[in-house]
């Protein structure tokens, strides 16, 4: 893959990325408006959260990081027919633990419930979670296989159908909300039913998909050979290294429970940062892993190198000023966007606080996507798991121990310095992989002005938003009004950016332009 087919990729990924994440927040400004952060809401973020967390684990966090560069090779290296055979064991010993796993977990669901929010003990979210939890754990079996596919069509260099993929889960629970609103059904159980469904959706629009760019499945019984005895260690400590920002997470949400109201702050929180974690962060891993496998089975070491430092270029030049803009407008950005209903101006007030300390974790958390891809295209997932304990490890003890002092947004805290933590040491774990693994001069040039350029931003956009503060609180007139101080934002950084050398539009144009 070329450079600038690495960065058409990123660009594909992130704009349908971009798309789902927006819907998103239709989606979640729906939920709140009717739910708040009340009881049923808590209880939809947790039992969503489950599945979600398995699907990091079995799917793009493990699975997909030790399958992709295997199945890369083989593609590269034996052909199709090879690869696809491979595929086909994978997706049937894939689908064999995850129906067993399915089966447990509707055993087992009250434990579930509590190991991962022992706070809601004795609460009503409580016995909402449970039954929440085992309408929504299907959901599982279809997203990861689905995961699988999206690896086959994005080793393929096909990433369109894998990134859109996502949107279907937002556009079916947005319907089925305003379908339960008109009909004056259960909004709660309406939102939960919704997701398994989506689930089944999402699989079949990337199998379509992966048939269509000519990859051959093959219905087989689950066998223990040598290649899945491979992928099988390999995957197991990716488990942790590539879900470790999750299960940070889950761990804030556990001390949150203890307080009310906080896991749905949180989670609230959770959905702005990600917004452009999902389309710079995560576009870029998708991209650059099957990328990096080709390189290094070819032994590119210069075109591994320029397509690092190009991936980490653009995904910081995105990401620094969203950094900025989540610390210095979080207000703003909560309160025209969340704060409705049955949401009031203090689940505004605490929400903002969690994404100002969330936008100061999120260039690590897309430093997190660029760095492990070194590590899981050469088949190594122990070293980054390590380094995982270690991150998991300083977030407990954060998080827990903050909590007697801070209360719930401890969680928050822990969650950002442990990012910072795990890249400190991905950073020096790569050393060992030489000049490949090192930024290349014309990174190292920017990435400071690239910097200043999100500074001067930020102090633009703090100018602009104590102009616009009577605006912001009046009715229909703070849409426009955030409209502006975003778009101030967008302005300033791009035209500081490109008068001090942080980068230059023409690239992004004519990357654009060729990437299409």
């Amino acid at each position: 893959m070329k450079p600038i087919r690495l960065v058409s990729g990123f660009l594909t990924v992130g704009m349908w990325t971009m798309a789902s994440r927006i819907l998103g927040f239709v989606r979640d400004a729906i939920i709140l408006n009717y739910l708040g952060t009340g009881p049923a809401y808590e209880a939809y973020v947790v039992a969503f959260r489950l599945p979600n967390m398995f699907r990091r684990f079995f799917a793009e966090g493990a699975f997909n990081m030790a399958f992709i560069p295997q199945y890369s090779k083989r593609l590269a290296g034996e052909g199709e027919e090879n690869a696809d055979a491979f595929a086909s064991q994978a997706f049937a010993g894939l689908a064999s633990v995850l129906i067993a796993l399915t089966l447990l977990a509707q055993l087992v669901m009250p434990w579930l419930i509590y190991g991962l929010a022992s706070g809601f003990a004795g609460q009503d979210q409580y016995d909402l979670s449970v039954v929440f939890g085992r309408i929504a754990f299907p959901y599982i079996l279809f997203i990861s296989l689905a995961a699988l596919l999206s690896g086959v069509l994005n080793a393929h260099g096909r990433f369109a159908a894998a990134a859109a993929a996502p949107v279907l889960l937002n556009i079916l629970v947005i319907s089925a909300m305003v379908v339960a609103v008109f009909g004056g059904f259960d909004i709660a159980f309406a939102l939960i039913w919704t997701i398994p469904v989506a689930g089944v959706a999402q699989m079949g629009l990337v199998w379509i998909a992966a048939r269509r760019s000519g990859f051959q499945l093959t219905w087989m019984r689950p066998r223990w050979t040598p290649q899945m005895r491979r992928l099988v260690r390999v995957a197991i400590p990716a488990a942790l290294a590539g879900g470790v920002v999750q299960v940070n997470l889950l761990v804030g949400q556990q001390v949150a429970s203890y307080f009310d109201r906080a896991v749905g702050w949180l989670y609230a929180a959770d959905r702005l940062y990600q917004l452009p974690l999902g389309v710079v962060g995560i576009a870029i891993g998708i991209v650059l892993l099957p990328d990096l496998s080709r390189r290094l089975k070819d032994a590119d070491d210069t075109g591994s190198r320029d397509a690092l430092s190009r991936a980490a270029e653009i995904s910081l030049a995105l990401t620094i000023p969203a950094a900025v803009a989540l610390v210095v407008i979080p207000l703003p950005l909560v309160s025209v966007l969340f704060e409705r209903g049955a949401t009031r101006a203090d689940d505004s007030a605490a929400i903002a606080v969690a994404v100002a300390i969330y936008g100061l974790g999120l260039p690590a958390f897309v430093m997190q996507k660029i760095l492990q891809p070194l590590f899981f295209a050469r088949e190594d997932t122990r070293t980054p798991f390590y380094y995982a304990l270690v991150a998991m490890l300083v977030n407990a003890t954060v998080a827990i121990g903050l909590a007697f002092v801070i209360g719930w947004l401890a969680s928050a805290i822990a969650t950002t310095l442990a990012g910072w933590v795990m890249v400190g040491l991905l950073t020096k774990g790569a050393r060992s992989f030489g000049d490949v693994a090192r930024f290349d001069s014309r990174f190292r040039a920017r990435i400071w002005r690239i910097v200043a350029a999100a500074l001067a931003m930020g102090a633009i956009l703090w100018g602009g938003m104590v102009l616009l503060t009577p605006f912001l609180g009046m009715g229909g007139i703070r849409y426009g009004a955030l409209a502006v101080l975003v778009l101030l934002g967008i302005v300033s950084y791009f035209a500081i950016g490109q008068m001090i050398g942080a980068f230059r539009l023409s690239e992004f144009k004519r990357t654009m332009r060729r990437g299409s």
